[in-house]
């Protein structure tokens, strides 16, 4: 987020060109071998330089050199390179352009978003050893001698660590996402970016004054001047929401009418919890677990697991951590297990079904997060519940292991919560008779607009069909609200609907209990629903189920909050800066 105005500065980083060689003497196979397992070295030897020069602002992001450093020791990926190179007779580098291409194609097949964009740190570290093979070059940032908005094919961790922060203004890229780890260091540094724009570097030239927003996911080439004026008065305004905001963070997420909801956040590193404290969170509602499987090519043993899940809980004790059992499939995993490829991932063997089917990897996972459970603030969730008898045999799985620790005598949360993901609308049609059964709910709406619409959000195609407003998604979450609440249990969204300002009214109307999002978002959130009195938010849910289209729902929300809170949200439902 924010806004930088600068000089452009375009960056050759484009792909690494290489010839493609067969080999013919022997001798020169061996040649091809040893060539590449130096490239290795001092790749690593760069990384490992990129680590001892790392700012302390971001020393907590550590983990994603490391990532790239993990990639690197990867035996199976690179002897798969070396394989390569003594079966096909070629060159190093058209050795490791082949394994790339298909560990890209299994990545292809992932339907998770985040999984997915991990492709871009196996391409940025084999970029990264193919120039140490052709001997291009590393760009040398010590060039950047006044502040400049970067523009790139893309950057890796390593870059965006290296660049004299007080010169780097913003950067834009062709590649990326907005889980990627440039991404994610753009955010810990506070940099404004924006990533993914597939052609930037084709448009824009040396010196060439750039607008970057990174709020609204923007760039401007060339402004006029009345352009520059009203972006520096948003850029000025901008900071001072921020600083605004932010200084307000800690305060209670309370409604004019004393109505109170816990906003907690959603994570996946426990680097990530000094952010989390910073931002007010009152306890982290999704503690994704996935990064440690898909991270290496041995699946992680019960001790790393443990410690950390324990990392987390000793440092947020005692506020709640909602920790998510394995949301991936077999083929998600760069590791020792292989399953036959599917056509459709996102409804196979993923979640649940795979924990259910590879027991080994579900028992040691569980043991890990019962014994930080401990601390007595953890609480457990299992993904892609379909219905009762998923969740029954998830459960004599957990049981089992309570059994098992037991009998060793390892200390473990023996009252540990355990709750499911409603994120299929089977569960939400069962919602009633599972909430007499768990402790709580949490509603992933991501999903859970995915599997109701019929919609592959990441399908250019369809994806603007992707609607959170629609009318039969506001019907699911309601439905799912009513059986916990009848049952007695709390229930949770940690969705992206609940990082979004404009949901949230309607999420407060429905009663919920919890709110979990990415920590940036929570003083936001936060402050709007100080704003807000729930009776307000009760009856704009009220009039919005009566509504029949997604554009209905979203006119009405937008003019009734432009007409009540002007000084909050603007006409197009943005929140005002």
């Amino acid at each position: 987020g924010g806004i930088a105005i600068g000089p452009a500065y375009p960056v050759d980083r484009d792909r690494v060109s290489f010839p493609r060689q067969v080999i013919i003497a022997d001798d020169r196979v061996d040649q091809e071998r040893e060539r590449f397992q130096a490239a290795v070295v001092d790749a690593g030897h760069e990384l490992r330089a990129s680590l001892e020069h790392i700012p302390d602002e971001v020393r907590e992001h550590a983990f994603v050199i490391e990532s790239h450093l993990l990639i690197l020791k990867d035996t199976a990926f690179f002897d798969h390179v070396l394989e390569t190179i003594a079966a096909k007779r070629i060159n190093a580098e058209w050795a490791l352009s082949q394994v790339v291409d298909q560990t890209r194609a299994a990545f292809g097949r992932v339907a998770d978003a985040y999984i997915r964009s991990r492709m871009a740190d196996i391409d940025q570290v084999s970029q990264l050893v193919l120039r140490h093979l052709t001997g291009q070059g590393i760009w040398d940032w010590s060039q950047v001698d006044r502040p400049v908005i970067v523009v790139a094919h893309d950057l890796s961790p390593a870059d965006t660590i290296e660049i004299n922060r007080s010169q780097l203004m913003g950067f834009v890229t062709d590649m990326g996402g907005r889980t990627s780890h440039t991404a994610i260091l753009a955010q810990a540094l506070e940099i404004p970016a924006v990533v993914g724009l597939e052609r930037i570097t084709e448009e824009v030239s040396f010196d060439e004054t750039l607008i970057v927003d990174g709020t609204a996911g923007l760039v401007i080439i060339n402004p006029d001047e009345e352009t520059l004026a009203e972006y520096r008065a948003k850029q000025e305004r901008y900071q001072a929401h921020t600083a605004a905001v932010i200084r307000d963070a800690h305060l209670p997420a309370v409604t004019r009418d004393q109505h109170s909801v816990s906003i907690e956040a959603n994570i996946e590193f426990p680097e990530e919890m000094d952010t989390v404290t910073e931002y007010g969170a009152e306890g982290v509602g999704l503690f994704r677990t996935e990064y440690l499987y898909v991270s290496r090519t041995t699946l992680p043993d019960e001790e790393t697991l443990f410690e950390n899940y324990d990392e987390v809980a000793r440092k947020l004790h005692p506020k709640p951590v909602t920790i998510r059992t394995l949301d991936i499939g077999g083929d998600k995993f760069a590791s020792s297990l292989t399953l036959a490829p599917e056509m459709n991932p996102a409804l196979g063997l993923r979640a649940i079904r795979f924990c259910l089917r590879e027991r080994g990897v579900f028992t040691t996972q569980l043991r890990a997060i019962l014994r930080a459970g401990a601390r007595g603030n953890v609480r457990v969730m299992f993904p892609l519940i379909s219905g009762v008898t998923e969740y029954r045999h998830a459960r004599e799985v957990l049981d089992g292991v309570k059994e098992d620790l037991a009998a060793e005598g390892v200390p473990f949360g023996h009252n540990m919560p355990v709750g499911i993901m409603v994120e299929i609308p089977g569960a939400v049609a069962m919602a009633d008779v599972l909430a007499r059964e768990v402790d709580f709910f949490s509603i992933g709406t991501n999903d859970l607009i995915q599997y109701a619409l019929a919609i592959d959000r990441v399908n250019e195609h369809v994806a603007h069909m992707y609607q959170p407003f629609h009318p039969a998604v506001l019907r699911l979450i309601q439905a799912s609200v009513l059986a916990a609440h009848q049952a007695g249990i709390p229930v949770a969204i940690c969705g992206e609907m609940a990082a979004e300002p404009l949901c949230t009214p309607l999420l407060l109307g429905f009663g919920l209990d919890e709110l979990s999002m990415t920590a940036s978002a929570i003083p936001h959130v936060k402050r709007v629903i100080r704003m807000l009195s729930y009776e307000e938010c009760r009856q704009m849910l009220a009039e919005t189920l009566q509504f029949a289209t997604s554009a209905e729902v979203s006119r009405f929300v937008i003019g009734e909050l432009y007409a009540r809170h002007g000084d909050i949200f603007a006409r197009d439902g943005s929140v005002r800066v």
